[in-house]
């Protein structure tokens, strides 16, 4: 048993070395050492160029206004699930996350059937106002790039705030009001710096998330934007410069372990506010009449910004040619092509699955080595839970990129074979089980583990009677997200799936690519 749990604590750490830092490293060697010998002609090239300067400034740009954007629209959501008792709140908080929870090449996806110029939206205005052509076109513009980032990262600050917000002792904003501050003045001088370390810690998160954007400004945004995941992608698709796109996947992983870096140190302070109360004691229910036409009205103009693209993408599903009918379903089991690149749509959504079982068993048993060890009472369980938490920080096309050219020679000659999605995939999730995993296990007391080793239970028995039943729940929650996040994701899929074997993303992205399919 000793020797399994030492095996188990160390295949993350084994895991990380091979699949994580070996291609980071080999990404650092590409970008100055191409030919074996150091050379700064890429970085030299980026730094010379103002078009990749361009690139750099759009992707701080557009995470930046995206996330501001992301904040004002969930603020006054996140007010009232922090301050009213609403019928069937937990129901209506599922809503919310669904849209983070979707593959943002299905967002993608939705929001052109709902804004695109053949939309539902558009397609509704016509029929209104007898138009002959869309009267709105924001495809390929920059608007529906910021809409769709608040449409996805939209549950991000809305829980992270309102659950801040609802044990925020109001305390001291009664004492400003006593003291004759205005309504205004007492929410701007007491609330809001009080909301600052939550507000800061979601803009953090939020800004990763859109830094890191793919799928949505690929598929939006056209030819005229681009960040720096989506040139990465083209440097090493479409023109295969591989110096130049890992002299920029080396830019990015300094971005990002630099804002992971800062969220870290944010999000401690979200645990250390000045004073906390129940959630359930800061809430009632609206009362007059002003409160609750406020209260319906956000709720209703939330709901429907949050529902319409996934309501239009399911009912253009039926539409046809001919009318409404089940036949796009029925051509899910043809090749339209006839091609072994473009496979029937089901075998896409096979291989999905069967991608993600092997990613979430994967992600489970490195999760829990990781878990284990990060928790046990040394004085460098910090450093081991940062470690384990740098994945987060890297781009899923940066570390597509660095298994593209890292593992292409024995004995890790991986790059031609279908098992570099699943790893992918676990790579990405595993950080999500560990931080499920973690506050559980530190929250088993000790004395449970002594009594039982004291009654003669073996340590194999000690964690199927006493770990086991506690993080059950956890692994399930770890394993769901794991599952989801290997069906969506689609940065490093792109660039390591075979053609024969696509997922439902890229599935999805090849047959938006065909007009008329």
């Amino acid at each position: 048993m000793k020797i399994f749990a030492l095996a188990l604590r160390a295949a993350p750490l084994a895991f990380l070395i091979v699949f994580f830092f070996y291609p980071l490293a080999v990404i650092l060697r590409v970008s100055f050492a191409p030919d074996g010998s150091l050379d700064f002609f890429s970085a030299r090239d980026l730094l010379s160029d103002p078009y990749y300067a361009r690139v750099l400034a759009f992707t701080f740009f557009q995470a930046a206004l995206s996330t501001l954007l992301t904040l004002l629209a969930a603020f006054p959501a996140a007010y009232i699930f922090s301050h009213y008792r609403l019928p069937a709140s937990n129901g209506l908080r599922a809503l919310i996350t669904i849209p983070f929870l979707m593959p943002t090449i299905v967002i993608a996806a939705a929001f052109n059937a709902l804004l695109g110029p053949r939309g539902g939206f558009n397609e509704l205005l016509m029929r209104a106002f007898q138009l002959s052509e869309p009267p709105i076109d924001l495809l390929d513009t920059i608007w529906i790039i910021f809409i769709a980032h608040v449409f996805y990262n939209f549950s991000i600050a809305f829980r992270i705030v309102s659950q801040f917000w609802s044990t925020l002792s109001p305390h001291y904003r009664d004492a400003a009001r006593v003291l004759g501050a205005s309504r205004a003045r007492a929410f701007f001088h007491v609330t809001l710096p009080l909301l600052m370390p939550a507000i800061v810690a979601a803009a953090l998160l939020i800004f990763i998330f859109d830094f890191t954007s793919f799928g949505v400004i690929l598929l939006l945004g056209g030819a005229r934007f681009a960040t720096l995941e989506v040139e990465i992608y083209r440097q090493t698709v479409n023109l295969f410069n591989l110096p130049l796109a890992a002299t920029l996947s080396l830019l990015q992983i300094i971005c990002t372990s630099g804002l992971m870096l800062l969220y870290t140190r944010v999000n401690a302070r979200v645990a250390r506010p000045l004073a906390l109360r129940p959630s359930n004691i800061a809430r009632r229910k609206p009362q007059t009449a002003r409160e609750k036409i406020f209260v319906f009205l956000t709720l209703a103009l939330t709901l429907i910004f949050l529902s319409a693209p996934l309501v239009t993408l399911t009912s253009e599903s039926f539409i046809t040619r001919d009318g409404l009918s089940w036949q796009n379903y029925a051509a899910l089991f043809e090749n339209v092509r006839g091609s072994i690149t473009f496979v029937p749509p089901i075998d896409a959504v096979r291989n999905s699955l069967a991608f993600a079982a092997i990613a979430v068993a994967l992600a489970l048993i490195l999760g829990i080595g990781a878990a284990y060890s990060i928790t046990e009472r040394s004085g460098n369980a910090s450093l081991r839970d940062t470690f384990y938490m740098l994945p987060l920080g890297t781009s899923a096309v940066t570390l597509g990129f660095g298994f593209l050219i890292a593992l292409d020679r024995p004995p890790l000659a991986l790059r031609a074979t279908i098992y570099l999605v699943p790893i992918a995939h676990a790579l990405v999730a595993f950080p999500f089980v560990v931080r499920a995993l973690v506050p559980i296990l530190r929250s088993i007391k000790p004395q449970l583990r002594d009594a039982a080793r004291v009654l003669g239970a073996s340590p194999a028995r000690m964690w199927r009677a006493i770990d086991l039943p506690i993080i059950a729940r956890a692994l399930i929650v770890g394993g769901i997200f794991a599952f989801v996040i290997s069906l969506g994701e689609f940065g490093a899929t792109a660039l390591i799936a075979l053609p024969e074997f696509p997922t439902m993303p890229l599935a999805i992205y090849r047959l938006l690519g065909e007009p008329g399919i």
